[in-house]
């Protein structure tokens, strides 16, 4: 099963729809157990959430390259010293490290007022569960990159089942703080074993995970500027996708900007999900292509991701202009609407994010951070102009106005990442 694109897709893409499931089913759970002023201050804690998980600053990402280059017997690996086991214990602690900066930075938003809530222990709870998604993506990466993609998809899809059950359960009376915790357990259980397996597979014994000072000097030495670019990029994504949530809370307090902008972003990671899955499901023979300087090949097995993935943006597209409405009313369980233009501005923008998405997934396995850097900060800038812009010049069509000009952002962004793609499908050589 491995070694099938189509079932390592097929399960990829039964995961993303547990993942879409449980995404959705957090909005239509807590919208309906919170109030309004607290669901808000739930929003933004998501958003920390995310930059969170994202403030990896493609670590794992790096680990994957360097790791897949090794498993395959790539000659470029020597060029960058060759990957050592001890890498893993040196990402592993700054992975920790991150969450427990994280943690601290929670603990100082409540205790300081910065976010307002009266149940402050189940925003602590989901946060921890929400990190838990760093150790899960160190395994993820790992086991993929020595053709272990389908054992991790399926302890994934375990997971998902179990906390979507406990999710719905709160509205059957169970407690909220109660289901995260729980959830937060079955977490730990199975990325625990996910990470147990890359240990066996990878052949290490405790002292891996321990010689920081062996693997933080072979790191410092040879990829340190891939570090640099992986982490400036990933900031940069970081900001440019969660950057409107902070900008309009800071523009104005009425919920239905904020909404609408949830709405498209739940819309955009749904997609990115799917793009991923297949991208995902075509990186074991898009890597062997490059790495063995078969142009040909590449260029067929790209040719075939951004069609699948442009595939998938216009049936989402088509499947919002036929529900789209319907489905903004559940999810924000009528306290808002959306209407046709809001619609077609985000059929844009995702249209765009499919070619983005295949862009920044191949070039990222490939460990091509620097060039991915560049495509990323034209994104930036327009996401942090969007929402003043737009109330400069259209305050009376604000909500409207951000999202064209957040749209526009997405669409010159994509162009830049097609002329990306051509020029890679030509540097593939031995």
């Amino acid at each position: 099963m491995e070694g099938s694109a189509r079932i390592l897709a097929l399960v990829k893409l039964a995961n993303v729809g547990l993942v879409l499931i449980w995404g959705f089913a957090v909005t239509y759970v807590f919208v309906r157990v919170l109030p309004l002023t607290e669901f808000q201050a739930f929003l933004l804690l998501v958003a920390f959430g995310n930059f969170t998980i994202s403030a990896e600053f493609g670590l794992t990402s790096i680990i994957y390259a360097r790791l897949r280059r090794h498993w395959l017997g790539s000659g470029a690996e020597a060029d960058d010293g060759g990957f050592r086991r001890e890498e893993m214990g040196v990402l592993f602690l700054f992975l920790a490290l991150l969450v427990a900066g994280g943690v601290a930075v929670l603990l100082v938003a409540l205790a300081a007022g910065g976010l307002r809530t009266g149940m402050p222990l189940l925003f602590i709870l989901f946060f921890l569960s929400a990190c838990l998604n760093l150790p899960g993506l160190l395994a993820k990466r790992a086991l993929a990159a020595v053709d272990g993609n389908f054992i991790w998809e399926a302890l994934d899809c375990l997971r998902r089942v179990m906390t979507i059950a406990l999710l719905l359960a709160i509205l059957r009376g169970m407690d909220p703080r109660l289901s995260v915790a729980l959830q937060l357990g079955v977490s730990i259980a199975v990325i625990g074993y996910a990470i147990a397996l890359v240990h066996r597979r990878l052949g290490m014994g405790a002292g891996h995970w321990l010689a920081f000072r062996v693997g933080g000097g072979h790191v410092r030495r040879h990829y340190l500027r891939d570090i640099g670019a992986s982490a400036a990029f990933t900031l940069s994504d970081i900001l440019a996708y969660n950057a409107p949530y902070f900008t309009i809370a800071a523009a104005t307090h009425d919920a239905r900007p904020m909404l609408l902008f949830d709405f498209f972003f739940k819309m955009s990671r749904a997609l990115s999900m799917l793009v991923r899955a297949a991208v995902e499901a075509a990186l074991p023979r898009i890597t062997r292509a490059f790495h063995a300087g078969d142009g040909p090949r590449l260029r067929q097995l790209m040719g075939r991701a951004l069609g699948v993935a442009l595939f998938f943006a216009a049936v989402a597209s088509v499947s919002l202009l036929l529900v789209g409405r319907w489905l903004f009313d559940r999810l924000f369980d009528g306290r808002a609407a959306i209407g046709l233009p809001e619609l077609l501005l985000i059929d844009l923008a995702l249209l765009s994010l499919a070619v983005i998405g295949v862009s920044v997934y191949v070039q990222g396995a490939l460990g091509r951070f620097p060039l991915l850097l560049r495509r990323s900060l034209p994104f930036l800038a327009g996401s942090l102009l969007s929402v003043p812009l737009a109330l400069l010049l259209w305050p009376g069509h604000f909500d409207t106005a951000f999202l064209a000009l957040y749209a526009a952002t997405l669409a010159g962004a994509a162009l830049l990442h097609a002329f990306s793609l051509r020029r890679l499908a030509r540097e593939a050589r031995p």
